[in-house]
């Protein structure tokens, strides 16, 4: 995506506190403001989603409960139709029925974010699974 110059006007207030946000964070000023904008618009977009992480690996999750990527997971391992997998996800877990819609709405429109958390989380658990089978040869 190539950047493009903006000009905003905005409080002294609000340039103090995005540059010291900024500081305390060790990115610019800029770089904030640009995902305080884009986590801005998905919270009016997707009321109930919010982002959480350090700034380097921001993730959407549900207000109260998982991540997206996870939700999206888990529904992915049930069997059945859209419907039978929510209502199966909503049995195991806390999580109303209707914020599971919410996370499948927010993935469906950031589809290539969550297939790249679901990703590196499942080449993750393969790297534990062989760590733990070499620690297993290794004593037997």
């Amino acid at each position: 995506m190539v950047a493009r110059s903006t000009s905003f006007r905005i409080s002294d207030e609000a340039r103090q506190r995005l540059a010291e946000r900024a500081a305390r964070e060790g990115t610019s000023a800029t770089q904030l403001l640009e995902r305080l904008i884009v986590e801005g618009i998905d919270a009016l977009d997707h009321p109930g989603i919010v982002h959480r992480g350090p700034p380097t690996a921001r993730r959407a999750g549900l207000g109260a409960g998982p991540d997206v990527w996870e939700v999206i997971a888990r529904l992915r391992e049930l069997a059945g139709s859209e419907e039978e997998r929510v209502a199966a996800l909503a049995d195991e877990t806390d999580l109303h029925p209707r914020e599971i819609r919410r996370a499948i709405d927010y993935a469906a429109e950031h589809r290539r974010e969550i297939e790249r958390l679901i990703e590196r989380s499942e080449t993750a658990r393969e790297r534990s699974r062989l760590a733990t089978q070499e620690r297993q040869a290794l004593l037997a």
